[in-house]
């Protein structure tokens, strides 16, 4: 979603969009907040324009809460105090990541992990409001845009290390470290939004001379196993109660072993066989 952050994002290419129209890409800069409650109220306004176009609608992505909000739909956020708010957002902003971190899982027992701006959501709703955030997410949620049908794509774990090996060799490969240095030399804070981000914190510790150039590789790949790991353990967590709930709803497990298009043909037909309506019986005599 940020601008300007493209590598450590593997954003998709030019031949990709131009065969695959995506929306949800660039909208914001680096430094500017973006939560999930506004990308499910983006994501509605894409979704229609996609069936008005008379296309298909897929979402893709591995942030569980995004998919959450933009699915099942977010709590309804009460009013704040603006000012009472600016001074928050000031004396969460004062802090080290780990002391918000440490403050959002006492506010919040449910906080387990995340960045400093979910961290600070977490501390702000539980401070503005006398209630946790995951409360307000189970008592007071608003509806969603869809009834998705989930594709939960998975691969055996060694499978898994070495794709993810090959992804951090192919950013650094690419220039990672440049794209980063790049946003810092115009001025944007090493702690922006954005840049927050697994692989972008891990080049901004090295540049800052907080990790050694040849710990950087191992530091990211070590970074980007341990949230594949919080991710199977989410969908598999809480996407496994939308199953069985009728024909076509649910999750679909696929291994993702196979190429992108052997698995491609496996999911149109499985959702043809979902979609379609079945052919008619002829009666007998007709």
């Amino acid at each position: 979603m940020y601008r300007g952050l493209d590598i450590g994002t593997a954003k998709p290419d030019l031949e990709t969009l131009t065969r695959v129209p995506h929306r949800g890409l660039d909208l914001v800069v680096p430094g500017e907040r973006y939560s999930a409650g506004r990308f499910a109220r983006d994501a509605a306004g894409w979704i229609a324009e996609v069936r008005a176009a008379g296309r298909e609608p897929i979402v893709v992505g591995g942030t569980g809460l995004y998919v959450r909000a933009f699915a099942e739909g977010l709590f309804r956020e009460p009013p704040f105090d603006p000012e009472r708010r600016d001074q928050l957002r000031r004396w969460s902003e004062s802090l080290e990541g780990t002391d918000l971190a440490r403050w959002a899982g006492r506010l919040d027992p449910a906080f387990l992990s995340g960045g400093r701006q979910r961290a600070a959501r977490a501390v702000e709703v539980a401070l503005l409001t006398g209630h946790a955030l995951s409360w307000w997410q189970r008592e007071a949620r608003e509806s969603g845009t869809l009834r998705p049908w989930y594709i939960h794509l998975t691969v055996p774990r060694e499978v898994l290390h070495r794709r993810l090996a090959a992804r951090v060799d192919q950013m650094l490969a690419a220039g990672l470290v440049a794209e980063v240095r790049r946003h810092l030399d115009a001025g944007v804070a090493p702690d922006a939004a954005g840049l927050d981000g697994i692989g972008y914190r891990e080049v901004i510790a090295m540049l800052q001379g907080q990790l050694a150039e040849g710990a950087l590789r191992d530091a990211i790949l070590i970074a980007t196993r341990r949230y594949a790991k919080r991710q199977e353990t989410w969908f598999r967590n809480q996407l496994r109660g939308e199953a069985g709930r009728g024909k076509g709803e649910g999750v679909w497990m696929l291994d993702a072993s196979e190429s992108a298009s052997v698995l491609a043909h496996q999911i149109v037909g499985r959702w043809k066989s979902i979609t379609l309506p079945a052919s008619p019986v002829p009666l007998p005599g007709l």
